[in-house]
């Protein structure tokens, strides 16, 4: 007789999405150092178009939309990416078996605040603190709240009612900016001093505003449709995971990229379509502006999704995988460590060696080089700090 064999079949270990580390370290990179290599390129060349180039290199005053206005809700985004490829139920399982999950997720909670923090400088004048000199929102910490939303609802919820809820919040913050008046205010208001958000934000903000503005743009109501960021992004990991088959003679890895950009396109229209009424406005964080996020968040995965995962073109991306594999680290780091000076001490007599209008770039390569070199470092030992 032959021994008994189990005869069900192991499922096989899901690959890991490299494009979604690429796409993180391609947004992190920009933070990074790379905003400052079209302005250095402008000096080097004298070409105006770099100029334009250095202009979406930095935040839009108020209302509008510039690329470096991407970066923070993009990294939301990706990080439901990560969340919806392998989205997991919890609540038919036994309570011992779901605590390490629910403390891990408040420990990464707690944490990221505490960097948040840590990245703005956030003591004041130095230990022991006043609590009132504290900034206490920050980039970190909507990325926190945003993630752990978005987890306890795939946790608990099945994806009907995800979609349906990412809907809710779109709308009920929409009516909210237009149509809920403020003590002393109007309904409507979209200015910095005179929406819902700084009314709530004067009100139940602890510490201080990033510059003393009436409206922090990491505040407390515009926390609210970022999770729409983190769960579009739990959407799009669920899409990307399953198998899809052939159609109209394209491969289903095509269609999925093909997909991808259609609701990218779409999304984005619908956001533009929205902005005569509900501006498109970062610090307000508006409907109209996780639209616009959303649209270019998933063209651009759509993009890096082909190049990376689809072609294999894994020698173009290393690059960026690099600094994607530690992004909340290096991000953390690029407030607390002087970069800049170690870049000075090791290329500073060969940078003053160019010609002066070569200088400005060869320092922000420098500076780029630096870190990427210690995040390769990381790399080559394993070593990825996860929160």
């Amino acid at each position: 007789m032959e021994p008994k064999t189990d005869t069900h079949p192991i499922p096989a270990a899901k690959p890991r999405l490299m494009s979604l580390d690429a796409l993180r370290g391609f947004d992190m990179f920009w933070i990074l150092g790379g905003e400052a290599l079209f302005a250095a390129l402008l000096v080097w060349t004298g070409w105006q178009g770099w100029r334009i180039a250095d202009a979406q290199m930095h935040h839009s005053q108020w209302h509008g939309f510039t690329f470096y206005d991407l970066i923070f809700p993009l990294f939301i985004f990706l990080s439901g990416v990560a969340l919806g490829l392998s989205p997991k139920r919890l609540d038919s399982l036994p309570w011992p078996e779901r605590l390490p999950l629910y403390r891990h997720a408040i420990k990464r909670l707690m944490l990221l605040l505490l960097f948040g923090v840590l990245y703005n400088h956030g003591w004041g004048t130095g230990m022991p603190m006043a609590a009132d000199e504290v900034r206490y929102a920050s980039v970190l910490g909507r990325i926190a709240f945003a993630w752990l939303f978005a987890a306890l609802l795939v946790w608990h919820t099945d994806l009907k009612t995800q979609i349906l809820v990412a809907i809710g919040i779109l709308f009920g913050y929409a009516a909210m900016q237009l149509w809920l008046p403020v003590p002393g205010g109007v309904a409507g208001d979209f200015s910095m001093s005179g929406s819902i958000n700084a009314y709530v934000d004067g009100k139940f903000l602890p510490g201080i505003s990033y510059q003393g503005r009436a409206t922090d743009p990491e505040g407390i109501l515009s926390t609210l449709p970022a999770i729409v960021n983190a769960l579009a992004g739990v959407f799009t990991g669920r899409f990307i995971v399953k198998s899809h088959p052939k159609w109209g003679g394209a491969k289903g890895e095509w269609v999925k990229v093909g997909i991808l950009l259609l609701a990218g396109l779409l999304s984005l229209g619908l956001g533009w379509l929205m902005n005569p009424y509900i501006p498109v406005n970062k610090d307000l964080w508006t409907s109209s502006f996780v639209m616009v996020t959303l649209g270019w968040s998933l063209i651009l995965l759509a993009i890096f999704y082909a190049l990376v995962d689809v072609l294999k073109l894994h020698r173009l991306a290393f690059g960026f995988v690099v600094i994607g594999c530690n992004a909340i680290i290096i991000y953390l780091a690029s407030s607390l460590v002087k970069w800049d000076y170690l870049a000075s001490s090791l290329f500073g007599g060969a940078i003053q060696a160019l010609p002066i209008e070569m200088q400005p770039l060869a320092s922000a390569c420098a500076l780029l080089l630096v870190q990427w070199l210690l995040l390769y470092w990381m790399y080559k030992r394993g070593i990825f700090i996860k929160v």
